[in-house]
Parts: structure tokens; sequence; C-alpha cells
């Protein structure tokens, strides 16, 4: 066996565990395969280990994995932080958008005219060094919701502190959780992704109701 198809059972393991702990189906977790830095060889290798979802930091690269992988193998996640002038780039590269943040980056990506699903990025430990809006900013991107033809509003996605002791960051996954919660009930939503957890945290975030972890070093080790 591979250490990449290793990693990957080893990782839906943990899954299944945290799953178990909080009394959820497995099924509802979705492992989104992190490879940023990761060879074009090893991503193949992952999804031949059979992950289906695929995630990207950064458009150039994303851009030179797909012209080698081809379409159809892999589900994209763009998960980067989106630079207004890289929006015109991401409907042709990715399935869906984790990291919409502002009005300005929903308008782009709904003025591409390409269906696509996203999700709405929210700093919940107000961090400087991260991206995302803060609730009162998400509060005044979903007031154009209504209004969306091509774009499919799935959920939101947080990225916690990085801790040693996983437990010290529950407390902002359970705030994304009740995040979503809120704002599905004031806009008359249905949302119902949570993307959050990497390695470090996933299997607390799962046990906080993640449907999707991010997950890179786990599965293709340490980044140089």
């Amino acid at each position: 066996m591979s250490d990449i198809r290793h990693a990957i059972e080893a990782v839906r393991e943990r899954i299944n565990r945290a799953c178990g702990i909080a009394g959820r189906n497995p099924a509802g977790v979705t492992l989104v395969a992190v490879t940023k830095t990761v060879d074009v060889s090893r991503v193949i290798e992952a999804i031949e280990a059979g992950v289906g979802d695929i995630g990207e930091n950064y458009v150039q690269e994303a851009k030179g994995k797909r012209e080698i992988i081809g379409s159809g193998r892999a589900r994209w996640h763009m998960i980067g932080h989106i630079q207004s002038n890289k929006v015109k780039y991401i409907p042709a590269l990715f399935d869906c958008v984790h990291t919409v943040d502002s009005s300005t980056v929903l308008d782009g990506l709904e003025g591409r005219g390409k269906p696509m699903d996203i999700l709405f990025e929210v700093n919940l430990a107000g961090e400087a060094t991260k991206s995302g809006t803060d609730v009162e900013g998400l509060r005044r991107i979903l007031e154009k919701v209504s209004s969306l033809k091509h774009l499919r509003p799935l959920g939101l996605m947080t990225m916690p502190p990085y801790v040693e002791d996983p437990e010290e960051v529950r407390s902002v996954f359970r705030g994304l959780r009740e995040t979503l919660e809120a704002m599905n009930g004031e806009f008359g939503l249905a949302m119902k992704e949570l993307s959050m957890g990497m390695s470090s945290d996933f299997e607390v975030a799962v046990q906080e109701g993640a449907t999707m972890v991010r997950i890179g070093a786990a599965l293709f080790g340490e980044r140089p």
C-alpha cells in the first residue's frame, strides 16, 4: 500500500471515529485533499486512491495541475484568498469556492455567468492575518443572495488560529455552526455546508458539525 493511500485510510478512520462520538454519519463529511505545493504525480495518486475532492490555494498552481490531470477526475475547490484580479480565472478551474468574503468577489463570480457552488469565509476569531469577513460583513453579502442567478450558496467556511490543543478552537467551530443556523433563519436560506477543520484539528471540527474538512499535511506530509 502506498503512503498516500495509507494516509487517506487513516484520515478517513479518524473522521469515522469523530462522527461516532458526535452521533453523525461519516458519509456527511467530505474529505478535501489540500494539494498546495504537492507534486502533480502525488495528486494523481491521491485521486486514484479514492479522493474525489481537491483543494487548491492558488489559481496558477491549480491551472497547471488541471492541465495535466484533465477534467472529470475530481471536484476542484478554491480554498485560498481570492484577489480581485484573479476572479475571472476561477470559474474555468474550480467547481466550488470556499472563500467568498466580500460583495466584490461575489459580484465578480456571478458576473462570469457559470453555475458554481460557493461558501462564505468568516473570520470568527478576528485574526488580522487571516482572510474572511466578520458576521456583520457576512450579513451584507447575504443581502445579495436572493438576486443570484448562477452561484449556489452552500454554506460557510472558517480557519481558526493554529493551536497545539484543538480543544482550544472548539468554540470557533461551534460558532460557525451557530452562525450558519442564524443566517439561514435570518435570510430564509437552507445552507448546509460547514468547511472547517484541517490536519491539526479536524476531529474536533467534525464533532462540531463540519461537512467538509480540508486536509493537507496528514495526507501528503508537512510542506518544506
